[in-house]
């Protein structure tokens, strides 16, 4: 794909976007050519959801890059991103967060995170019900390796945007809970992730301070 496609998409989406609100560009799948364009059309935050695809990348691509794992990380694969991501975006279990701790304190790092709810509770969908919330925050309160900067989750599988405005205002006020219960010394919330190409706007309206956008930058 031709560099001045990538820009033109990434300039119609910022104008889109409010100041306030990150856009993480979702580079999974696309070649270091390509990925490198979104960076040079001015977007550094980036999103990846395999880590072998995201290793194959970190060292190629040139400029002030903060990279977001964003995709269903298994415990196995945690090792490798310790050190190299500003934010882990889909902590959706305990045991998850437990070897992130792990391995934070043996590389001794500090790992930012956000925990994933499935509000929508959708079985192809991974994440905590928003029960869940206290039993994961006094857990992540034991962990000093890690900083919980706030939540995520997916939209659901539907155009109806009545559903999809119900589950971003459930996180939103999930997430005004959280801080004003949690906010504590690795509690400090300040990002909420949600909202991908199709349902983006919804999500700023509802909140959203990161956007995870893809198919909408490089027209698939």
């Amino acid at each position: 794909m031709a560099d001045s496609v990538i820009a033109e998409n990434i300039a119609a989406i910022k104008k889109d976007i409010p100041e306030n609100v990150t856009l993480v560009g979702v580079t999974k799948h696309r070649s270091v050519e390509e990925t490198q364009a979104v960076v040079d059309a001015g977007v550094y935050d980036l999103g990846e959801n395999k880590v072998q695809e995201f290793l194959a990348k970190v060292d190629e691509i040139k400029g002030p890059v903060r990279w977001h794992f964003i995709g269903h990380l298994q415990r196995n694969k945690v090792k490798y991103l310790m050190g190299k991501v500003s934010l882990i975006h889909s902590v959706h279990s305990i045991e998850l967060l437990k070897t992130i701790e792990k391995e934070s304190a043996k590389h001794d790092v500090k790992t930012n995170v956000l925990i994933q709810f499935n509000l929508a509770e959708e079985g192809s969908k991974s994440g905590f019900m928003a029960e869940e919330y206290k039993l994961v925050m006094e857990e992540a309160g034991n962990c000093p390796h890690l900083e919980i900067q706030g939540l995520m989750c997916i939209g659901p599988m539907t155009k109806n945007s009545d559903e999809i405005h119900k589950v971003f205002k459930h996180l939103k006020e999930l997430y005004d809970t959280i801080e004003k219960e949690y906010h504590g010394e690795n509690i400090k919330m300040q990002y909420l992730s949600m909202g991908m190409t199709d349902d983006y706007p919804i999500a700023i309206e509802e909140g959203a301070t990161i956007v995870r956008i893809g198919r909408k930058i490089f027209n698939r």
